[in-house]
């Protein structure tokens, strides 16, 4: 059974992550007028601890791959070490993750924390606590569908 949760909770990852950049690009310009790239954050953090100026396709992957694995992690461990329901862990984890990105990773690289609580972190609240939760509820129905297992004895 720990094989099927990694497996559903890794593609609720992918589709999280996907919605998030969408959600990025196209619907946080409309709603709060800013375009969330945190491909940005990836490339001050490694210029500030490395010196090393990544290219913005690079930062991307990164940032997707920690997206889609990392935050699905973060869901399934919350979740696990909680006890909370499917989506209290999401969203439990969406604000902690959140939290880390613009009131710690932002300020380590220069920027004001919390950014000044601006449109910007504002739209990246919403982007992180709906990609958590929808993680959340991906990894609940796609966990409702796997098969009981019995065992003969």
């Amino acid at each position: 059974m720990m094989h099927i949760d990694r497996q559903n909770i890794g593609i609720a990852g992918l589709i999280g992550e996907l919605s998030f950049e969408a959600y990025s690009w196209l619907i946080s310009p409309i709603l709060f007028g800013v375009k969330l790239e945190p491909a940005n954050l990836v490339i001050g953090l490694t210029k500030a601890a490395t010196g090393i100026q990544l290219p913005y396709t690079v930062a991307f992957a990164i940032h997707f791959l920690i997206g889609a694995l990392g935050f699905a992690a973060v869901v399934y461990l919350v979740k696990h070490v909680s006890k909370f329901g499917y989506a209290t862990a999401g969203i439990t984890a969406g604000v902690a993750l959140w939290f880390v990105a613009q009131g710690i990773l932002a300020p380590f690289m220069g920027r004001s924390f919390m950014m000044g609580f601006g449109t910007y972190t504002q739209s990246s609240f919403v982007g992180h606590v709906g990609m958590t939760l929808l993680i959340a509820m991906i990894w609940k129905k796609l966990s409702s569908r796997q098969p009981t297992v019995f065992s003969e004895g």
